[in-house]
């Protein structure tokens, strides 16, 4: 059996909330023992509504918060934070945000943007750094009239893009997306759902989608695990937890979503399309 991109073991974090004259301090449980293994190629989408843990589970995965305890194992190599994390394995994960804006430096020019990870990270040239930037420029639908504008020249969708393109520098094992399309447009929703399959099957990309658009994750996701107050409720195929969702949060998370299909991402694009015409 092939080893799993990602790993995660009873994964758990907890925060401590200070205290008052009168009130003790407080252990909030913000992700409560989550288990799952994810293979190459495959998107994993985690859905909920705020303050379910999802977003806390993505911060740890990624490696930007430390876990109270559990395990996260990249490429079947525990990671251990505790004593540091090695550049090496840091590059094998890369986080896009729901604000590309805010993640782009407004003083960068986008193809420095592009070329900042491999100057941190690799021996290329400046040369060598250029020419992968501006290929990795091209491959997510951009152009190189492009390269030496700044972040504040693009739109939201274009600067999504670039967060993209500046993730797949380095070659991760894996993408965490924490809510990539939430802030756009349904058009625009939709081009970047495409270009994010696009590389996945060009590349043999994989991901672990952060949502709580139940359209999206059913358009995206090859699997899916529902989050709950920290706790995982729900995980299974695609297709079984929205044809049979077992769990009573499940069920009443999709009675509170409109429609969460396919064909109601394409009719609502089609219903746009025709008012702006």
């Amino acid at each position: 059996m092939t080893t799993p991109v990602l790993e995660v073991r009873n994964l758990k974090r907890d925060y401590i909330t200070a205290g008052g004259l009168f009130r003790p301090a407080k252990v909030v449980h913000a992700v409560k023992g989550v288990n799952f293994k994810l293979q190459k190629g495959k998107t994993l989408a985690v859905v909920g509504e705020s303050g379910c843990g999802k977003s806390t589970l993505a911060r740890m995965i990624t490696l930007i918060d430390q876990q109270t305890s559990g395990e996260i194992l990249i490429d079947g190599e525990t990671v251990d934070a505790s004593h540091g994390v090695t550049r090496k394995m840091r590059q094998k994960v890369q986080i896009v945000f729901q604000n590309p804006y805010g993640s782009l430096n407004p003083r960068q020019k986008i193809g420095e943007v592009l070329a900042e990870p491999l100057l941190l990270n690799t021996d290329m040239s400046n040369d060598e750094r250029r020419q992968k930037a501006m290929q990795m420029l091209l491959k997510v639908g951009l152009g190189p009239e492009h390269f030496n504008r700044y972040p504040h020249m693009f739109s939201g969708g274009q600067r999504q893009r670039i967060a993209i393109a500046r993730a797949l520098m380095l070659n991760p094992s894996f993408l965490v997306l924490d809510e990539p399309v939430s802030a756009l447009d349904l058009s625009v929703q939709a081009q970047i759902l495409n270009l994010l399959k696009d590389l996945q099957d060009e590349f043999g990309l994989t991901y672990v989608f952060i949502s709580h658009d139940l359209s999206v994750v059913r358009y995206i996701a090859d699997e899916v695990m529902v989050m709950y107050f920290g706790d995982v409720v729900e995980h299974g195929t695609r297709d079984e937890v929205f044809g049979n969702p077992q769990h009573d949060y499940t069920r009443t998370l999709f009675a509170a979503t409109p429609n969460a299909s396919v064909e109601s991402i394409r009719a609502r694009l089609a219903r746009k399309a025709a008012l702006a015409g």
